[in-house]
Parts: C-alpha cells; sequence; structure tokens
C-alpha cells in the first residue's frame, strides 16, 4: 500500500519518521531482551514469556534489520502492511539457546470480533492472576493495559496502517504525559522531605528561641511583682507620711486659732 499521499498533509511525517520513537524501538528491546538472557533467563522461557503477552505474535525467526530495510526504502516507496507492523510494534529479539539471533515479528493477521472478546477475557483473566490493584499506581495493570493497547493498535493496523500510525502517536503522548506526572510526582516528593526536613530543623532553632522567651517571661514576671510590692510600700509610706503632715498641720493650726482668739481677747481687755 502506497500512503506517500499522507505527505499532503503539513502537519503530518512520513510513516517511516512518525512517531518519533519509530528509529529506536528495536534496539531498546533487544537491550531489555539481551539484559534478560544475561541474568540468566532461559530463551524458551523468554519464548513463553513473550507469547503469553495479549500483542499477538508471529513464530520465532532468524532475526532481520527490519529497521535498516524501512530506512532503505524511503517514504515515498510502497510499504506492505508488515513493514508498517515492524515499525508500529518492533519484533522482539532475543538469543536462543545457541547465542543466535531469534525475533519474533507482530502477527499481520486481521482479528475477528471474537478475537477481540477474546482479548477482554484474557486481559481480565491476567488481572486477576497477576493480583492487580484495581485503583491507585499499580504497574502491573499498567504494563497490561499498555499490551492491551499495543494488541488494538495492531489490528487497526492491520486494517488501516493511517489509523495505526494515528494510535500509535496518541499512545506516545500519553507514555509522555504520564512520564511527566511521574517526574513531577517525583520532584514534589523530593521537594516535601526537604521542607520536612527544614521544618524539623527550624522547629528545634524554634523551641529552644519559646523555652528562652519563657524563661524571660518568668523573669520579668518576677521582676514585675518585685516592682509591684515596691511601688505598694512606697504609696503606703507616702500615705502615712501624709497623714501624719496632716494632723501635725491641723494641730498646729488649731493652736495658732487659739493663740489669735486669745491675743484678740487681751487686746479688747486693754481698751
Amino acid at each position: 500500500r502506497d500512503i506517500s499521499q499522507l505527505k499532503a498533509n503539513p502537519f503530518h511525517k512520513p510513516w517511516n519518521s512518525f512517531p518519533p520513537s519509530l528509529s529506536t524501538p528495536i534496539s531498546i528491546e533487544l537491550d531489555m531482551d539481551a539484559k534478560a538472557n544475561s541474568k540468566g533467563t532461559s530463551p524458551i522461557s523468554m519464548v513463553d514469556d513473550i507469547k503469553q503477552q495479549l500483542v499477538q505474535r508471529l513464530e520465532p525467526e532468524p532475526f532481520q534489520d527490519v529497521a535498516g530495510k524501512l530506512k532503505t526504502k524511503g517514504s515515498g516507496a510502497k510499504t506492505s502492511i508488515e513493514d508498517i507492523l515492524n515499525a508500529v510494534l518492533p519484533p522482539r529479539v532475543y538469543l536462543d539457546g545457541k547465542g543466535n539471533k531469534m525475533m519474533m515479528r507482530a502477527s499481520p493477521t486481521k482479528s475477528s470480533r471474537d478475537d477481540v472478546i477474546k482479548l477482554q477475557i484474557r486481559l481480565d483473566t491476567l488481572l486477576q492472576e497477576r493480583q492487580a490493584r484495581e485503583t491507585g499506581i499499580c504497574p502491573v495493570r499498567e504494563e497490561l493495559y499498555a499490551q492491551c493497547f499495543e494488541e488494538l493498535i495492531r489490528q487497526v493496523t492491520v486494517e488501516c496502517p493511517e489509523r495505526g500510525l494515528l494510535l500509535l502517536r496518541i499512545k506516545d503522548e500519553i507514555t509522555m504525559t504520564l512520564d511527566a506526572y511521574q517526574t513531577l510526582y517525583s520532584g514534589s516528593i523530593t521537594f516535601g522531605m526537604r521542607k520536612a526536613l527544614q521544618v524539623e530543623k527550624g522547629g528545634s532553632v524554634l523551641g529552644k528561641k519559646i523555652n528562652d522567651l519563657e524563661e524571660r517571661r518568668k523573669k520579668l514576671l518576677t521582676r514585675l511583682q518585685q516592682e509591684t510590692s515596691k511601688t505598694e510600700l512606697l504609696e503606703k509610706r507616702i500615705a502615712e507620711k501624709k497623714t501624719a503632715e496632716e494632723k501635725r498641720m491641723q494641730s498646729e493650726k488649731e493652736f495658732l486659732s487659739f493663740q489669735a482668739k486669745h491675743l484678740e481677747t487681751f487686746l479688747k481687755t486693754l481698751k
């Protein structure tokens, strides 16, 4: 099928460069499978693991550089469904028991209604068998739904390659969004821990400051009581002194009044 006409859309990229991840997934999956081989996983178990995934694949075959073939064809050449599937869902590459590179391509077989129902039943079964959580963050549930989405992309690509490429673009956008949220979540945890440590460290300093202020408050209260006692004592002394002075002045006043009357009487007698 010739899909070069899609280039007429200025917002559309050629299928061999759209999405950007198509140029690297084969090497990525090869590295992942090579790491699995280095950890002691047998080729038979690797094949079984690949077959147990939700993406329908063909039987193992010798490795071929499908990425190089896609690049040599160019964007204007006619491409087959197999070529598009190799770009959308790269073959799973692994090493067999003899050390030879083997790969398993995505199946170009069309899927029927029964196949979709079986896929749904198998997804639910795997979710229960692997005890995936229904809510919250669950890597198992995320992995299984990603495999189911890839299988749906394969089925759609077989029927309509353009629609499959668009679904793959949507999948990549969702993946980037989730990665951004995960990075933001990790950064927020780090920020929260740093703030918690700062609060804990600052709390000890504030606690010490509070204790110092409490001690100062107690001293000031004691001093206030002392000054209050002194003030009351002084006021009492002043009041007593004032009372005694008033009594003295009253007595002196009465004496002077009596003396004045006595002098007036004496003066009258002299006349």
